[in-house]
């Protein structure tokens, strides 16, 4: 029996599949689009560009730029030296970003200078010098493939090495994902987002053709589907709430019957909103996946499953997942408490971190999620257990009072925090951004929605209405922050009386 072909990294891949069908689409964004013979021209040369600079194997490149061509190239360019990426938001302010520069050295910064004035950096539209050879490189395996940043919702910034080295194995993950070399795929969350560097690289891998939102825009999403004839697509709850709207204010514009995958993860789903892309898309191209970055283990669920397993986001797939209560005993079906994970027995780590620790119990690792398994297996979510608050001794999860609000028209998106109260210990805070279609929405109305649908204690004692979306184009929300921000204005409300 032959031996299987060694899978080469990631940048020599793109190099064979750009040698194969070098006028084939690679990558559109904004009406803009590369051949694969074309990206592979410009980051051999980038790559050779951003060695002259000092970057080397194994050095990380940091890329601070949103969604664009520019960013592709920086990331492939990296790859091609045996570097590694680590992407971050080009929004981040200026203490958070040195903040994680801290965590580890960089050679190299793309899009936004040091503040710290420490590494050599060069703008996003850096073009390598003219006489550079675009001729392909020697192969060089990055140590990892991508090195994400995170812990905004914690408050204390770290970097997650995760997925192995760049011998990434791209046929391997679409057919498990069930996507096909011939697909087009659209991206439409920030690709500093684990999501979205995640999808994009499949994409690139496996010769697909990408296609890249700068930024959400919910009509733009839909006519990108129309257009491309998209196929596949990973995305997050926030942005299928965000489409609904638009999508019912005139679905003959838009044609969605080429998606034969829509995935989304990231965040849990309000039951509602998934209910409305499965009737609009089909049970069977609906899926949802629950996991991390960290990959110890994940779950898969279809709309078809889901459908009989309400709120449910899966079985276990990869790895293993167990439930524990807070002395560590497996609590029974039903039974909520702390969701712990590990890769089977045997299997090589998954992740490394850097600037933190994780949480660990006898070998099994915590995200911080609470859920619970039902007898068949099926896991479900409750909430993150530094969310979670007390209402009278009685436990209350956000999500649960989020999803019931999510459930009214007229709301765009919705957060929940506990705030503090005299006799009750904390009572429930709802922040609201709202449509401006004359649905009549005030705080009783609020309050009177969640009733009919909700134990009292878990009704919103007040609310609050805002003009922008609560949770970012990856559906994450820094609850602590908002919480600490509801906190500073009732305090000054106070002071002001």
């Amino acid at each position: 029996m032959a031996a299987a072909e060694p899978v080469p990294p990631i940048g020599a891949a793109l190099s064979r599949l750009a040698a194969e069908d070098p006028d084939r689409s690679a990558v559109t964004c904004d009406g803009r689009t590369l051949t694969r013979g074309q990206l592979e021209a410009v980051t051999n040369r980038l790559a050779r560009a951003y060695a002259e600079l000092g970057v080397a194997q194994g050095d990380y490149v940091t890329i601070a730029l949103p969604n664009s061509i520019e960013w592709v190239q920086a990331v492939v360019a990296t790859w091609k030296l045996g570097a590694v990426p680590q992407p971050l938001s080009a929004r981040l302010p200026d203490a958070e970003y040195s903040d994680l520069l801290d965590l580890r050295p960089r050679a190299l910064l793309v899009g936004r200078a040091d503040p710290r004035g420490v590494v050599t950096s060069v703008p996003g539209d850096f073009s390598p010098r003219a006489d550079l050879s675009d001729a392909p490189l020697p192969e060089a395996v990055s140590p990892t493939l991508k090195s994400m940043a995170s812990g905004g919702s914690t408050g204390r910034p770290k970097l997650i090495e995760a997925g192995g080295d760049s011998r990434f194995q791209g046929d391997l993950v679409a057919a498990i994902m069930g996507n096909l070399p011939t697909d087009t795929q659209l991206v439409s969350v920030p690709l500093s987002h684990n999501t979205g560097f995640t999808s994009a690289t499949m994409a690139l891998a496996t010769g697909q053709h990408l296609v890249l939102m700068p930024r959400f825009d919910p009509e733009s999403f839909l006519r990108l589907i129309t257009e491309h004839r998209v196929n596949y697509l990973a995305t997050v709850p926030t942005i299928m709430q965000r489409l609904l709207p638009v999508y019912r204010a005139d679905p003959d514009s838009f044609d969605l019957s080429s998606v034969r995958r829509w995935w989304h993860l990231a965040a849990p789903c309000p039951p509602t909103v998934k209910e409305a892309w499965i009737e609009i898309l089909g049970p069977e191209v609906v899926w949802e996946l629950y996991g991390g970055t960290e990959l110890q283990a994940l779950t898969f669920i279809s709309g078809t499953e889901w459908l009989t397993h309400r709120g449910s986001v899966g079985r276990v797939v990869s790895g293993e997942m167990k439930v524990l209560d807070d002395d560590g005993a497996d609590c029974p079906p039903g039974v909520v408490g702390e969701i712990y994970m590990r890769p089977r027995p045997g299997s090589q780590p998954t992740y490394r971190y850097i600037g933190s620790t994780a949480k660990t119990r006898d070998g099994w690792d915590s995200l911080g999620d609470l859920g619970w398994f039902d007898d068949e297996g099926y896991l479900y979510l409750a909430d993150r257990r530094v969310d979670m608050f007390t209402v009278g001794g009685r436990n209350v999860y956000p999500a649960e009072i989020e999803n019931a609000l999510s459930e009214h028209p007229a709301v765009l998106s919705c957060l929940v925090v506990g705030v503090p109260h005299e006799d009750l210990g904390q009572v429930p805070h709802a922040l609201v951004h709202a449509s401006r279609d004359g649905t009549a929405l005030d705080e009783s109305a609020v309050a009177a929605f969640v009733a009919e649908r909700l134990a009292d204690y878990k009704v919103p004692r007040s609310v609050e209405f805002v003009d922008t979306p609560l949770r970012d184009d990856a559906g994450k929300a820094r609850r602590t922050a908002v919480r600490d921000e509801v906190l500073a204005r009732r305090t000054a409300g106070v002071r002001e009386l």
